[in-house]
């Protein structure tokens, strides 16, 4: 049996561990959780994760342990865990921007550290995962985490080198879209129309076009020339988006969640 370990069992993590447990790894894996919200830590027990009352313990009982909190939570935790951590340990960290050569500097040399960029849609089986790793972990180890990331969605593998400039592409732009929905609402609440017939036409939208995008074959060039007619309405409203320079604050908004993960690494 798999001995597979949480710190923090806040929703990211909650989500992670059923995952799993709805899974066919669910007979192989035996999962245990910290945090220090009672309330987390009961809702775990709920779904049949065995609780413990110290991060220390987890690290204690688990080949794989998995760091889901704050990124300024984790100085304090690696304080506790630090000498509980061996070789053997698999570490699997979802914080954005901390390196596998951090978690080696506060634990042991050449750690084994897997870093992952999950999101959100997770939460739903609809998550797109992003995961690299040190060079001391094993194919078997490394294919056992792609495996629980696999059981809540799709995941890729990407150079560790760029664990940071994915985080834009994947861990933070759930939020992005949802801005860019919330504005196309509020145009429809703006010109009448009952916001709940809106939020579920955009939304349906956006579900059918990333359809399009993974299942169609199509470029996204043919895609958007399918939608747009010469003269029509797609073509005044694309030369709109152009014309503000969407693709600018596109690339804004990427580089400042990059830079901002690498300033979260130092």
């Amino acid at each position: 049996m798999t001995k597979v370990g949480f710190i923090g069992a806040g929703n990211m993590g909650y989500a992670i561990m059923k995952g799993i447990l709805g899974s066919d790894m669910k007979g192989d894996i035996e999962l245990y959780a910290f945090d220090k919200a009672e309330a987390a830590l009961e809702r775990a027990k709920a779904a049949g994760v065995t609780t413990v009352g110290e991060a220390a313990e987890v690290v204690e009982k688990c080949k794989y342990v998995f760091f889901a909190i704050k990124p300024q939570q984790l100085d304090e935790v690696l304080d506790e865990v630090a000498d509980k951590v061996t070789k053997d340990t698999v570490i699997v960290s979802i914080l954005a921007g901390v390196t596998d050569e951090y978690y080696a500097k506060r634990t042991v040399e050449g750690a084994k550290v897997v870093l992952v960029m999950p999101n959100t849609p997770f939460l739903l089986g609809e998550g797109a995962t992003a995961l690299s790793h040190s060079d001391s972990v094993t194919d078997e180890e490394f294919e056992l985490v792609c495996k629980v990331f696999a059981s809540g969605g799709i995941y890729s593998v990407v150079p560790k080198d760029k664990m940071k400039e994915i985080i834009a592409i994947n861990g933070s732009s759930p939020a992005f879209i949802y801005l860019y929905a919330q504005y196309f609402i509020e145009y429809a609440e703006s010109v009448g129309i009952d916001k709940e017939a809106a939020t579920a036409l955009f939304a349906k939208s956006l579900i059918g076009s990333a359809k399009m995008i993974t299942d169609s074959g199509k470029s996204l060039d043919e895609l958007i020339t399918m939608v747009s007619s010469k003269g029509g309405t797609t073509i005044a409203g694309l030369e709109q988006l152009r014309g503000n320079d969407l693709k600018k604050a596109v690339d804004d908004c990427c580089k400042a969640c990059t830079k901002r993960a690498y300033e979260l690494s130092k």
